[in-house]
């Protein structure tokens, strides 16, 4: 796995690419799959995350194995795994790329995000696809100061087929196994510096109650420097 410093470069054209936001996650340590629908200083995660993600791709998807009607009114598709015994984040990745076959033939990648991860950089995508250089066949993974963040990465749909028989294999379906079963790398990012002079992680997830607190601080923050954070 090589790495490449995420820049502030200026936008550069891209293949099409899909954004999946994974909400599918059991939750079990903030009260199941309702976790994504927590508020922050007035506003959830989820939407928070859509936001986020919506300006830096060409079409929205929710990963989730819940009613979609959950998602409602956001109108934007939600899909379940295609495969049993919720396999995890790849499971959605998968089921991401075979929406794009089918609704948007000829989509080359789909990016992925966390939707307990709010603060994820505003250019993220872009990000990845300078490091990427559009290498045939690569996966791009974002980076920080703690370490590689698999659920955020950009994923050739061509890839659709060897994960999913990556899945069925009975292999413990971790994402960066997958990963290094291909061309790899990462993308670093640098902590995202807060109006009081401290700093965070921008791949800080909410797991815990006690992260929950820390999130509702950082978005009061972010939202008072700068509009919605």
């Amino acid at each position: 796995m090589t790495s490449t410093r995420a820049t502030d470069t200026a936008f550069r054209m891209r293949p099409d690419c899909i954004g999946v936001v994974l909400a599918g996650g059991r939750g079990t340590r903030m009260g199941g799959p309702d976790k994504p629908f927590r508020v922050l200083a007035g506003r959830s995660m989820l939407d928070r995350v859509l936001d986020r993600l919506s300006s830096q791709v060409d079409q929205l998807l929710i990963s989730a194995n819940i009613d979609p009607v959950r998602f409602h009114p956001r109108a934007i598709p939600v899909v379940a795994d295609t495969l049993p015994h919720h396999q995890g984040p790849l499971a959605g990745i998968l089921a991401g790329m075979r929406w794009a076959a089918e609704h948007r033939p000829g989509t080359q990648f789909v990016a992925s995000v966390a939707a307990d991860t709010p603060f994820f950089p505003e250019n993220l995508i872009q990000a990845l696809f300078d490091g990427y250089g559009l290498k045939q066949g690569a996966i791009a993974l974002a980076a920080s100061a703690s370490g590689v963040h698999p659920v955020f990465g950009l994923w050739p749909v061509s890839l659709a087929s060897d994960l999913e028989e990556f899945l069925l294999s009975g292999a413990n379906p971790k994402m960066l196994d997958f990963a290094n079963r291909h061309a790899c790398f990462t993308v670093p990012f640098d902590d995202r510096a807060l109006p009081d002079g401290t700093s965070v992680d921008p791949f800080f997830n909410v797991n815990t109650p006690r992260e929950a607190e820390r999130a509702e601080a950082v978005a009061l923050a972010l939202d008072a420097n700068a509009g919605f954070g």
